[in-house]
Order: structure tokens, then sequence, then C-alpha cells
């Protein structure tokens, strides 16, 4: 699944081809995605795209009546293309512009989804209870910690929770806790004040540095122009159970929470 750091090298990719572009028209091949495509979505053309955001991993293209709000799911992928190119299977959806281009959406197993919001996107049932971006002035160690107190769930599970904080998915999320030196099982209640300062530090340098380096490879993500993300050729624990710890050499673990694989250090990652 793409997260926070392949969706925002997405919208990077996407937005100097589409911003201050006009709509001419929609194209939507199969509207039973995730949630169904909205039927009124006609009602962008003729719309200029005035900017192109993200709130956690929804791109968000702002109009003057509303704004498109697009979710790439488990195997989305989204791609700036000369309007004529022909279409393949799984290519469900098409925004199409006058400068002769089309922002397409395939996605394979349609948990992705496009909808046109007209009401404010902050109140959206989508957004409006989400946690702060983690790379904002928002996110900070201070409220890590404040909102871990009495928490007995596992840390993973705690920073995976997207009212807690948006976008510290899977693979940051093992990758962030191996840097902090931090048991992936402890209960984020237990974690003291001083070791959130030092999570909060890791999650902020690795979600910025897997944006530097093009999002992480995994088979169902591409960047927008098709070229494959870098990150993963630095990963540390992510996708290396049974292999040596880089640090210690020690044989690094994997345990099943809350149906995801997380694989940690028994040697560096102390309770």
């Amino acid at each position: 699944m793409p997260e926070l750091p392949e969706v925002e090298v997405c919208r990077r990719g996407i937005e100097p081809h589409i911003l201050n572009q006009q709509v001419s028209d929609v194209i939507v091949r199969n509207a039973n995605m995730r949630w169904p495509i909205t039927p009124t979505i006609s009602d962008i053309c003729g719309e200029t795209i005035r900017s192109v955001t993200r709130r956690a991993k929804y791109l968000l293209l702002e109009t003057s009546k509303g704004i498109l709000m697009i979710h790439l799911g488990m195997s989305g992928t989204i791609r700036v293309i000369d309007k004529a190119t022909a279409v393949t299977k799984h290519d469900h959806f098409d925004l199409v512009l006058t400068n002769g281009l089309a922002l397409r959406l395939n996605d394979p197993r349609r948990f992705g989804s496009v909808l046109w919001v007209t009401e404010d996107i902050n109140e959206h049932k989508l957004l409006k209870s989400l946690g702060p971006e983690p790379l904002s002035s928002d996110f900070t160690d201070e409220c890590l910690y404040e909102r871990s107190r009495n928490k007995i769930v596992p840390i993973k599970t705690f920073l995976m929770n997207n009212n807690i904080v948006v976008g510290v998915g899977n693979i940051y999320a093992n990758e962030s806790l191996f840097k902090a030196g931090i048991d992936p099982r402890k209960q984020a209640g237990k974690v003291s004040k001083k070791r959130y300062i030092e999570l909060t530090r890791h999650i902020k340098q690795t979600l910025a540095h897997a944006i530097e380096q093009g999002g992480t490879t995994l088979k169902d993500f591409t960047q927008s122009d098709g070229k494959p993300g870098y990150f993963a050729q630095e990963l540390q624990v992510y996708g290396r159970s049974g292999e040596p710890c880089f640090v210690c050499k020690g044989i690094l673990k994997e345990i099943k929470q809350a149906g995801r694989a997380t694989v940690y250090c028994p040697n560096c990652q102390k309770k």
C-alpha cells in the first residue's frame, strides 16, 4: 500500500502538470471503488485546479467549486499522460485537461476512491477526526507523549492510529521504532517522555528522508512518472525478518500486530 511518503511523492510529481490547468472532461470507466465515485463529479468540468495538496494519504485538487479528493487505496497509481494514451486494464478514471493531458487512476483492487467534495473539506467525515501531519509543527513529542498516557495498546499500534498522527504506516513505524530503540510490543502509555522525544525525531527524519528518496519501492507502487522509489534500499528492519541486524548483528524477529508484520531487533529494541 502506498504510504504517506509515496503519496507526497505522487503529489509533487503531478503538481507541475495540472496546477492552474482547466478541466475539460471526466471519464468514469468504473465507479465502483471503495466508495462510489461521486455522481456529480462532472461538476468539476470547466474548473481550474488552484492547488494540489495532501491531507494524510488523500490528494486534494482544489477548484473554486469544490475539491477532488483522491485516495490510492491498496494498489492505486496515478499518472499524468497524454489524453489519447490507450486505456489499459484497471484504468478506472481520467481527469482530462484542456492542455491535452489527463490524470489517470489505475487501481486493480479498487480500494481507492475519487470523491467530489463541495462542503468544508476539514469537516468531511474522512478527514475531520485525523491527527496532525507528522512533518508539521503540530506534531511534537509533547503531543505524542500526552496522547499516549494510559494507553495500553502496543506502541507500534498506537503510532499507526490515524487519530493520533497520520501517515506513520507499517513500514515507517517499524523503522522509526528501531531507530529509537523501542520494543514495538511495549505499551504506549509506559514509554517515557524522553523516549518519545527520540521517537518523534526519528519519525520526522525517516518520513522526510523517504520523501527525498522518492518513496519506498513496493510491488504496487511507482512514482507518477513511472519510476520506482528508492527508500527500500535503506530499510533497517522492515522486510528483513531472519536477517542480521545492521547494528548488533543479532537476528531480526517478526511478529504480527493487528494483522500487520512487525520486524524488530530483540537486542537493540528494549522494553
